[in-house]
Order: C-alpha cells, then sequence, then structure tokens
C-alpha cells in the first residue's frame, strides 16, 4: 500500500467574532467534504467552496446555498457567485440569503473567472454588479479595492481606477480616476501578478520583485510609518489592512495593521517591517496560499 500524501489544510488567525478576544493564535479551519477549493472573507463572514463545488458560509451569515458553485465574492450587502452558466447575486437577510437580486446568463464560450473578471467586463458585489470594460485591455486578472480597481493586462501592463485619496492609483496624484489609466511608473517592467488591500496596491514582476504603493497608516507598504513611530515612543516615553506574501520556500511573512491578530504573531501590535509567521515551521508545515480578509488571514499549508 502507497503511503498516504502530505496533510493539506487551511488555517486563519485574527478576528473571530466581537465577543472574542483579539490576538488568539492560528486555528485550523474545519474541513469539508472534498476539501476546500476557494476562500473569500468579508467583513463579519466567510465564503468557502469545497473540491465538490459547495457552497458554504460561515459567521454571521451561515449556512450553504443549493447548487453547484465555482467561485464567488462576498460583500456585506450581497453574495455575487459564479453558478454553472450564470453570474448572480443574493441579497443578503438576517442571518442567511434571500434569493438572487440579479443575475447574468453567460453566453455558450464565455470564460468567467477567476472573480471578478466576466465576459467582457468584470463584477462586483454591490450594485450594479457587472462593469463593462475596453476589450483592447485583455485583462488576464482584475482585483478590487475598497474603492479602486487594479488590473493586470496580457502584457504585464498595469491600469487602475477608482478613488486615488491614498495614493493606491499610483498616477503620482491623489485624484479619482474614472477609466483605466496605465501605471507609468511600472511601464516597461512585466507584472505577473497584482493585489489590492483596502487603499493600497500591490504587483509581483515577472523577475520576482515586490511594489507596493498607497496608504502607509499602519505600515500597510512595510516602509517606515510615521504613525507606528508615534506610537512606539508614545510607548517608550510612558486599516484595516495587512500583507502577507509567501516566499517560495513555503515561509510566510506580514506587516501591516495587527489589531485583531491578523499578522500571526499571537499579539495585536501593527508592524511596517515584515515578520515571518512562526506558527508554519514550528509545526512543520509549509505555506502553499494565503488569503486576506479585512481582519484575518487564512492560510493553506502543507506538511512538509
Amino acid at each position: 500500500m502507497a503511503a498516504p500524501g502530505p496533510q493539506r489544510g487551511w488555517f486563519v488567525f485574527g478576528f473571530r467574532g466581537f465577543a472574542e478576544p483579539r490576538g488568539g493564535g492560528a486555528r485550523r479551519v474545519e474541513p469539508e467534504p472534498g476539501g476546500i477549493r476557494v476562500v473569500r472573507p468579508a467583513w463579519s463572514y466567510t465564503g468557502l467552496v469545497t473540491g465538490r463545488g459547495r457552497l458554504v458560509l460561515r459567521g454571521r451569515l451561515a449556512g450553504a446555498l443549493p447548487g453547484h458553485c465555482q467561485d464567488l465574492l462576498p460583500s456585506e450587502s450581497h453574495v455575487l457567485l459564479l453558478r454553472g452558466a450564470a453570474l448572480e447575486a443574493w441579497a443578503r437577510g438576517a442571518g442567511l440569503c434571500e434569493g438572487p437580486a440579479w443575475q447574468q446568463q453567460l453566453h455558450p464560450g464565455d470564460v468567467a473567472g477567476p472573480l471578478p473578471l466576466a465576459p467582457r467586463g468584470y463584477v462586483t458585489p454591490w450594485p450594479p454588479f457587472l462593469c463593462p470594460l475596453p476589450p483592447a485591455l485583455r485583462a488576464q486578472k482584475l482585483v478590487l479595492g475598497h474603492e479602486h480597481v487594479v488590473l493586470l493586462g496580457r502584457a504585464g501592463i498595469i491600469y487602475t481606477w477608482g478613488c486615488g485619496r491614498h495614493g493606491q492609483l499610483g498616477h503620482g496624484g491623489l485624484e479619482p480616476v474614472s477609466e483605466p489609466r496605465l501605471v507609468e511608473a511600472l511601464h516597461g517592467m512585466p507584472m505577473g501578478d497584482v493585489a489590492a488591500g483596502g487603499w493600497h496596491s500591490v504587483s509581483v514582476s515577472e523577475g520576482g520583485d515586490l511594489y507596493v504603493w498607497g496608504w502607509n497608516e499602519s505600515g500597510q507598504l512595510a516602509l517606515p510609518s510615521k504613525a507606528l513611530a508615534e506610537k512606539r515612543a508614545s510607548a517608550t516615553a510612558s486599516g484595516s489592512q495587512h500583507e502577507e506574501p509567501c516566499a517560495g520556500t513555503g515561509e510566510l511573512y506580514t506587516w501591516g495593521w495587527g489589531k485583531y491578530g491578523q499578522l500571526g504573531h499571537n499579539d495585536t501590535a501593527s508592524s511596517d517591517q515584515p515578520r515571518q509567521v512562526g506558527y508554519f515551521p514550528a509545526n512543520g508545515l509549509m505555506v502553499e496560499d494565503v488569503v486576506c480578509g479585512p481582519w484575518n488571514t487564512y492560510v493553506g499549508a502543507v506538511e512538509k
């Protein structure tokens, strides 16, 4: 008989509910039949898609929705679903989803996902749900911040638009931009991936270099933060955002806002310096995937 393969699982640290203490250590996410394929956290609940296509909601919005699901986008007002040949927005009620408030059928040959990308545009988990995109952009990935959008084009070019008041658009100013605009500072350096925090943006070049820009109030950019320096000085004398890059060796480093323990260091301190999360090497685990929630962090890991 062949030896069993390495054990895989998901772990979470950070916010667990207003009645629970902050700063608790990592805990294993209760497994689902068929495993967990997709993790999508919102403010007060988390959506999980199992390997069998079952959608499970945990937290203040709990239960399971019928039918096969490929992907989802959660918000506090709606849950946007990719199910079969349709995109659906389910309205949030008192603890459960109340049924589709909006639906868009996909045409034969249409490819949606990974969400928020959709045929001829992108979707959001709040009205108007479907937003058009110029076909010339040839998007390969799109991510949503709280008030802005980051798009990775086919040639590794980055476009951003939306609110720019924290510098999250990367255009050298704080003005809003209504249409996709090229991030000129990165032009000529092909990018391989993008991510968005609430009010900051991240990209990784094809060569593996990390670029960050936007709000740094809690050290989200891993650069010296004036606010944190003042807190440290005050302590010596007497938002909701964080980042978690996973290195190629399966190590996890975190920085940024830590009020709910979402940085994984068994404390509630914010940090403008990358720090390795010790839980995983201490337990013989290698990190394979990381998903940032507003107040918590989900980590997919495998035994070494």
